[in-house]
Protein backbone atom coordinates (compact mmCIF):
# COMPACT_ATOMS: atom_id res chain seq x y z
CA UNK A 1 0.00 0.00 0.00
CA UNK A 2 1.30 3.30 -0.98
CA UNK A 3 1.66 5.78 2.16
CA UNK A 4 -0.66 8.60 2.11
CA UNK A 5 0.98 12.38 2.54
CA UNK A 6 -1.97 13.37 4.56
CA UNK A 7 -1.78 17.25 4.97
CA UNK A 8 -3.33 18.80 8.46
CA UNK A 9 -4.55 22.20 9.31
CA UNK A 10 -3.33 23.75 12.65
CA UNK A 11 -5.83 23.13 15.54
CA UNK A 12 -8.34 20.62 13.38
CA UNK A 13 -6.65 17.16 13.63
CA UNK A 14 -9.08 15.64 16.41
CA UNK A 15 -11.91 16.83 14.21
CA UNK A 16 -10.59 14.42 10.87
CA UNK A 17 -9.19 11.63 13.03
CA UNK A 18 -12.88 11.62 15.47
CA UNK A 19 -15.07 10.99 11.80
CA UNK A 20 -11.86 8.88 10.25
CA UNK A 21 -10.74 10.94 7.11
CA UNK A 22 -7.95 13.19 5.78
CA UNK A 23 -8.48 16.49 5.50
CA UNK A 24 -5.94 16.76 2.22
CA UNK A 25 -3.64 14.31 0.43
CA UNK A 26 -0.59 15.30 -1.76
CA UNK A 27 -0.06 12.80 -4.55
CA UNK A 28 1.78 13.10 -8.20
CA UNK A 29 2.08 16.85 -7.83
CA UNK A 30 -1.29 17.53 -6.62
CA UNK A 31 -3.34 18.38 -3.47
CA UNK A 32 -6.55 16.36 -3.15
CA UNK A 33 -8.58 18.21 -0.76
CA UNK A 34 -11.64 16.78 0.71
CA UNK A 35 -15.06 18.49 1.22
CA UNK A 36 -15.00 21.81 3.48
CA UNK A 37 -18.14 22.54 5.15
CA UNK A 38 -18.21 26.21 7.41
CA UNK A 39 -17.89 24.71 10.70
CA UNK A 40 -16.38 26.24 13.64
CA UNK A 41 -13.73 24.27 15.44
CA UNK A 42 -15.89 21.98 17.38
CA UNK A 43 -17.02 20.60 14.11
CA UNK A 44 -20.70 21.96 14.55
CA UNK A 45 -22.69 23.85 12.09
CA UNK A 46 -22.42 27.35 11.45
CA UNK A 47 -26.24 28.45 11.54
CA UNK A 48 -26.01 31.55 9.17
CA UNK A 49 -25.51 31.00 5.38
CA UNK A 50 -23.14 33.13 4.10
CA UNK A 51 -21.01 32.99 7.87
CA UNK A 52 -20.86 29.35 6.57
CA UNK A 53 -19.89 30.12 3.27
CA UNK A 54 -17.08 32.05 4.69
CA UNK A 55 -16.16 29.72 6.72
CA UNK A 56 -15.98 26.95 4.75
CA UNK A 57 -13.42 28.97 2.34
CA UNK A 58 -11.42 29.75 5.69
CA UNK A 59 -11.53 26.07 6.54
CA UNK A 60 -10.45 25.31 2.95
CA UNK A 61 -7.62 28.19 2.75
CA UNK A 62 -6.33 26.65 5.87
CA UNK A 63 -5.89 22.98 4.29
CA UNK A 64 -4.26 24.71 1.33
CA UNK A 65 -2.16 26.85 3.56
CA UNK A 66 -0.73 23.56 5.46
CA UNK A 67 0.23 22.31 2.32
CA UNK A 68 1.82 25.57 0.81
CA UNK A 69 -0.92 26.51 -1.83
CA UNK A 70 -3.27 29.32 -2.32
CA UNK A 71 -7.22 29.29 -4.24
CA UNK A 72 -4.64 30.48 -6.88
CA UNK A 73 -3.03 26.99 -7.67
CA UNK A 74 -6.96 25.75 -7.05
CA UNK A 75 -8.19 23.78 -10.92
CA UNK A 76 -11.33 22.40 -10.03
CA UNK A 77 -13.98 22.65 -7.37
CA UNK A 78 -16.73 20.98 -6.48
CA UNK A 79 -19.86 22.48 -4.57
CA UNK A 80 -22.59 20.74 -2.64
CA UNK A 81 -25.47 22.63 -2.33
CA UNK A 82 -28.44 22.14 -0.02
CA UNK A 83 -31.66 23.71 -1.96
CA UNK A 84 -29.78 25.47 -4.27
CA UNK A 85 -32.19 27.16 -6.11
CA UNK A 86 -33.20 29.00 -3.23
CA UNK A 87 -29.31 29.67 -2.08
CA UNK A 88 -27.72 30.04 -5.05
CA UNK A 89 -27.56 33.79 -4.35
CA UNK A 90 -26.77 34.36 -1.27
CA UNK A 91 -23.97 31.51 -1.88
CA UNK A 92 -22.69 32.98 -4.77
CA UNK A 93 -22.63 36.75 -3.79
CA UNK A 94 -19.63 35.71 -1.05
CA UNK A 95 -17.35 33.47 -3.77
CA UNK A 96 -16.33 36.44 -5.14
CA UNK A 97 -14.37 37.18 -2.07
CA UNK A 98 -12.48 34.01 -2.52
CA UNK A 99 -12.31 32.77 -5.71
CA UNK A 100 -9.75 35.96 -7.59
CA UNK A 101 -9.38 36.92 -10.75
CA UNK A 102 -9.79 34.62 -14.11
CA UNK A 103 -9.17 32.60 -15.23
CA UNK A 104 -11.39 30.87 -12.44
CA UNK A 105 -10.98 27.41 -11.90
CA UNK A 106 -13.42 24.44 -13.62
CA UNK A 107 -16.50 24.35 -11.71
CA UNK A 108 -19.35 21.43 -10.56
CA UNK A 109 -22.46 22.43 -8.80
CA UNK A 110 -24.41 19.56 -7.19
CA UNK A 111 -27.97 20.23 -5.30
CA UNK A 112 -28.18 17.79 -2.35
CA UNK A 113 -30.84 16.75 0.69
CA UNK A 114 -28.77 17.05 2.84
CA UNK A 115 -25.08 17.41 4.27
CA UNK A 116 -24.42 16.70 7.72
CA UNK A 117 -26.71 20.06 8.93
CA UNK A 118 -24.71 22.00 6.67
CA UNK A 119 -26.13 23.78 3.38
CA UNK A 120 -22.73 24.00 2.01
CA UNK A 121 -19.25 22.34 0.74
CA UNK A 122 -16.40 22.99 -1.66
CA UNK A 123 -14.36 19.74 -2.70
CA UNK A 124 -11.46 21.11 -4.36
CA UNK A 125 -7.91 19.80 -6.50
CA UNK A 126 -4.79 21.73 -6.21
CA UNK A 127 -1.88 21.77 -8.13
CA UNK A 128 0.97 21.93 -6.02
CA UNK A 129 3.75 24.67 -6.47
CA UNK A 130 6.60 23.62 -8.27
CA UNK A 131 9.02 23.50 -4.73
CA UNK A 132 7.02 21.25 -2.74
CA UNK A 133 5.66 18.68 -4.98
CA UNK A 134 6.16 14.84 -3.30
Amino acid sequence: MTQRDVVFPPGRQALYERNRYSPAIRSNGFLFVSGQVGSTEDGSPEPELETQVRLAFNNLNAILGSAGCTFDDVIDVTVFIVDPESKFETIWKVVPEFWGNAPHPTLTAVGVTWLYGFEFEIKVIAKLPETIRS
